[in-house]
């Protein structure tokens, strides 16, 4: 467990908690904070990967186990283990039994009129759907991104190599000078357009909003 947590200090980077995270869910798995080396074989392999694929749906249980066989993989370079006992076994994700719902028009009406307890949650969720930007699109978004009410995405067309553009709707536009209103002036072409928490963080601020708003559907 010492090596999981010495590997994480050494290969963390800002803004990816996915080895944190499996080391959250592996210490959940064995119930405990040490565990021998012997003891993590092809077979404790495969049940750790069971139990993230019953424990998290989509990408999430691929990118633990993913961060996992990382771990494992380094741990045999420095001798703990003679054969990598995940070498043969797979990442694999955990598709969502539930659908997106879309959001129809009075359901946005609904959301106009009802207060969020993050602003820029609510913001960047309203300039999502009149851009059709998905949510790491819309963290990723800086001021030079927008030139002239033309926004230029990071997706390069094969055809001519240049970026896709995209002109924006006058609403989106009212969104990002809202934003200006928001930062006081304290923005520069460099700096992110929208501060936004996790992807999970922003979920539960849509969630709650969502709910407050007596929307019956799964919104994110």
């Amino acid at each position: 467990m010492e090596y999981f947590e010495e590997y994480i200090k050494l290969n963390k980077r800002e803004g990816n908690r996915h080895l944190t995270c499996c080391l959250t869910k592996f210490k959940e798995f064995i119930k405990s904070d040490f565990i021998s080396p012997v003891d993590i074989t092809e077979n404790f392999c495969k049940r750790f990967r069971r139990y993230l694929l019953d424990k998290l749906t989509g990408e999430t249980p691929a990118n633990y186990y993913a961060r996992f066989k990382w771990v494992i993989k380094a741990a045999s370079r420095d001798s703990y283990f003679r054969i990598n006992p995940t070498e043969d076994i797979p990442a694999v994700s955990n598709p969502s039994v539930s659908l997106k719902e879309h959001l129809e028009a009075e359901g946005y009406i609904a959301l106009l009129n009802t207060p969020c307890i993050n602003q820029q949650v609510k913001l960047a969720f309203l300039f999502s759907c009149y851009t059709g930007l998905r949510w790491v699109d819309v963290k990723k978004l800086e001021w030079k991104d927008i030139q002239r009410g033309i926004l230029i995405t990071r997706i390069i067309q094969k055809k001519t190599g240049k970026p896709v553009t995209l002109t924006l709707h006058s609403i989106a536009l009212a969104i990002l000078e809202e934003i200006k209103r928001l930062s006081l002036g304290k923005f520069a072409a460099n700096s992110k357009a929208f501060y936004l928490p996790t992807a999970n963080g922003s979920n539960k601020v849509l969630d709650e909003w969502v709910r407050h708003a007596k929307i019956l559907k799964h919104i994110t």
